[in-house]
């Protein structure tokens, strides 16, 4: 795709960006990664004045397809309530943007990408990856898109970590920044569930020391496994509780190690599914640039400093009350931090029991919040 193309993206659904060959992205960890490729959706159009642009973040396990059928699964995307005509994110109104981020699986480059040096799939040999370097490379395509500011970037969990790095390393491309459910950094108790998820990847035999593409095999119950132990985070107790409280599969017990419970059956096909569609080794580079993510340790120890140039952006913070992956406290510590920069921020915690997952979810009080802040910032953008 020439730049002229890349350009005249909006007219599109998007596609794949392949950035000129001299063109690599220089990653936080010194090591440079090209060529490169960004793997994209767009839904709407964009206006004449370029001004209309949302960028949306996706979360570890999201991809590209946000508001359309995944070529995968064949589901509606992950976030198709929310984006769409007459819908908080309207398309009638905005431009809407969705990359794969780099280390994904769904187009960007990523360990299954091919490497120029070996013609191998990258594996382990593929380089360790930040949030920074995930929206850097976001920058470079939204710039090969030809638009100097984004209306709003947005985005849950580490979607809305990466706004938060947005908004420290691009404030100037920013009108507004929307943070769903996210920290500004993670936490000992989110390493630890991560590390147990790698280490179920890295004990299945046929993970392979992550050559497994090259040996025709996948470590697909050392993922499945993985994802089972992440997704009891993405829940509430509550929300287990409702769904499944300890009902059986079946009439009574198997007194062996079936899935008697209905719990166990939803985890064990939560993991199930997830291999289908996800690759192990990316698994892996993402979890771990989510667990390098400490933005107030890229500006001196001090979250505030983070914020220094972004006072003109106008931030939302949202967090959801039963939480406990990224509960509220790390929310009101993102405010605390933007208020003192002298940032303009607002701040809303939602009462629901449904846990980290909520904005997934049917949630009429998010889909209110999100609403009212689009409308009153596309007022103040000058958007028809």
């Amino acid at each position: 795709m020439t730049k002229a193309a890349a350009q005249n993206a909006e007219t599109e659904d998007g596609g794949t960006w392949r950035f000129p060959a001299g063109q690599s992205l220089r990653l936080d960890s010194g090591a440079s990664l090209g060529p490169l490729e960004i793997a994209y959706k767009t839904y709407g159009r964009l206006n004449a004045d370029k001004t209309n642009a949302v960028l949306v973040c996706h979360a570890l396990t999201g991809d590209q397809h946000l508001a359309s059928t995944h070529p995968m699964t064949g589901k509606p995307g992950w976030w198709d309530r929310f984006v769409g005509p007459g819908k908080p994110l309207d398309t009638d109104r905005y431009f809407v943007i969705c990359t794969n981020v780099i280390g994904g699986c769904m187009g960007s480059t990523g360990p299954a990408s091919i490497n120029p040096k070996t013609k191998e799939p990258y594996g382990l040999a593929f380089p360790v990856i930040t949030i920074g370097d995930m929206v850097r490379a976001q920058a470079m395509l939204i710039e090969a898109l030809g638009i100097d500011t984004l209306f709003a970037v947005i985005g849950g969990s580490m979607g809305g970590m990466q706004v938060l790095q947005w908004a420290a390393d691009y404030p100037d491309k920013l009108f507004s920044a929307i943070c769903i459910a996210a920290a500004p950094r993670h936490s000992a108790q989110n390493i630890a569930f991560h590390e147990v998820g790698r280490q179920a990847i890295m004990a299945d035999p046929d993970w392979r020391g992550g050559a497994y593409e090259a040996q025709g095999v996948r470590p697909e119950k050392g993922l499945a496994v993985a994802r089972m132990a992440a997704h009891i985070t993405y829940l509430s107790e509550a929300a287990l509780q409702r769904k499944f409280g300890r009902e059986l599969q079946r009439d009574g017990l198997s007194w062996g190690f079936d899935a008697d419970f209905q719990v166990e059956s939803y985890l064990r096909h939560q993991g199930a599914s997830f291999v289908d569609r996800f690759d192990a080794n990316s698994y892996l580079y993402i979890t771990r640039a989510l667990d390098y993510f400490d933005l107030a340790a890229q500006h001196g120890g001090v979250l505030a400093q983070a914020f220094q140039a972004a006072r003109k952006v106008r931030f939302c913070v949202l967090s959801f009350s039963s939480d406990w992956l990224y509960p509220t406290p790390e929310s009101r510590e993102i405010v605390r931090a933007l208020n003192a920069a002298g940032a303009r921020a607002s701040f809303v915690e939602i009462e629901t029991d449904k846990g980290h997952d909520a904005f997934f979810l049917d949630e009429p009080q998010l889909d209110a919040a999100l609403k009212g802040f689009f409308s009153a910032g596309a007022q103040a953008r000058g958007l028809k």
